[in-house]
Parts: C-alpha cells; sequence; structure tokens
C-alpha cells in the first residue's frame, strides 16, 4: 500500500477516536497536506506527506511514514508517523 485516505489514515494513526470525527475535521478545514488546506476526507496520503492538524488549541506535524490495514493500538499507530513538532511547545 503506497496511499491511503487521509481520513482513514488520521483514524489508524490514532489522531482522533472515530472515522467520522477525522472525516469532520478535514472537512471543517483543520488540515493541511504539505501546507496545502484539504477539505476532502478521500484525498490521497503517501509516504513523506507532512500533515498539519490544528486538534484541541493545539497544532500537531506528523509526516507520514506508513500505513495499516487496520486500527491498532497506540504503539502499532505510532510507526505511521514521526512526530515533527515533538519537544517545541
Amino acid at each position: 500500500m503506497d496511499r491511503q485516505r487521509l481520513d482513514k489514515w488520521l483514524w489508524h494513526a490514532r489522531v482522533v477516536k472515530a472515522r467520522t470525527s477525522a472525516a469532520a475535521l478535514v472537512e471543517s478545514g483543520h488540515v493541511r497536506i504539505n501546507g496545502v488546506r484539504e477539505t476532502s476526507p478521500g484525498h490521497a496520503v503517501k509516504q513523506g506527506d507532512v500533515v498539519t492538524i490544528a486538534l484541541d488549541n493545539s497544532v500537531r506535524l506528523l509526516k507520514v511514514t506508513g500505513f495499516s490495514e487496520r486500527r491498532g493500538d497506540a504503539a502499532s499507530a505510532r510507526v505511521l508517523y514521526d512526530d515533527l513538532h515533538r519537544g517545541k511547545e
């Protein structure tokens, strides 16, 4: 798998608790891919894309490093991205 729907990736990466929440987050304009606002939950992300998410009064900056067929636990979700904003608060 070299691409995945944005809403599915956000859910698998455990950014949100439900896929519908991921779709709503994207549709409301709170997600950017490589600096460009994305409003389509079905937009495909690929490895190397940088996803910026405005969530709960904070901003997460995640670089896509992988994909998953199913949603797993937090440890398996952690390998789907590199957190580029860690430690800069």
